[in-house]
Order: C-alpha cells, then sequence, then structure tokens
C-alpha cells in the first residue's frame, strides 16, 4: 500500500549549487564535449585523406570563428577533463576529501584548466603564427 504524501527526494530545483557539484557537473560536460569535439578532430583527418580541396574545406571552417572557438572550447575541456581527473585518482586512494582541500583544489583545477588553455594557444599562435 502506497502512500501519497511520501516526501519526494530532493532535486535541483531545491538544492542551491555548490562549488563541488558544480565542478562535478562541469566534469561531465567536459567529458560529452571531448567525445562530440573528437568528431571535428575526425573531420579533419578524414578531409586531409580526401584531398588539398576537401582538406582546404575543412581548414577553413576550423580557422573561422566559430571554428576557432570550438576549438578553444574543446582544448578547455581537454585541460579541465585532465586536472579534474587527476583529482579523482586523488580521491580514489582516498586523499582530498577534506573540506578545505576539496575546494582548494577544485580552484586548482579551474585555474589550471585556464592558464593551460591559454599557454597553449599563445604557444600555438607564437609558433604558427596563428591557427
Amino acid at each position: 500500500m502506497a502512500s501519497d504524501n511520501r516526501p519526494l527526494s530532493p532535486h535541483l530545483q531545491i538544492y542551491k549549487p555548490q562549488f563541488t557539484s558544480v565542478l562535478s557537473i562541469l566534469h561531465r560536460i567536459t567529458g560529452v564535449a571531448l567525445a562530440l569535439g573528437t568528431f571535428l578532430l575526425v573531420y579533419w583527418l578524414m578531409a586531409a585523406a580526401a584531398g588539398p580541396d576537401r582538406f582546404a574545406q575543412a581548414q577553413g571552417l576550423i580557422g573561422s570563428i566559430i571554428g576557432r572557438l570550438l576549438l578553444f572550447g574543446w582544448s578547455f575541456a581537454l585541460f579541465y577533463h585532465m586536472l579534474n581527473g587527476i583529482r579523482h585518482l586523488f580521491w580514489d586512494a582516498g586523499k582530498g576529501f577534506e573540506l578545505k582541500t576539496a575546494f582548494l583544489t577544485g580552484w586548482l583545477v579551474v585555474a589550471g584548466a585556464v592558464l593551460f588553455t591559454l599557454i597553449a594557444w599563445i604557444a600555438a599562435y607564437s609558433v604558427m603564427g596563428g591557427i
């Protein structure tokens, strides 16, 4: 016999987002973004194999403003997901669960992802003279 006035489980509309939960959701989103961004990489490789005309077309797409924004987002997702994955490895070893440590490592992951993304793009522009 089920009761109609049972309490419902709390949901996202009830809880205020916390820093750690936002980082967890961002980790999942960046994982999906990496998987989807891989299609762009495969498109570029297939275009390179298809010949100079197709490759020029792919380069035109990737070199456009939208293409560069996608690549920038993909590179941020790569660094964020990698750094947060390292953080998760420490958690798997039972380290870093203290609240102060969890916040510190969370901010380090975000700052590191931004820093590594900027370094990668600055290096790419200085080596290639622009992407």
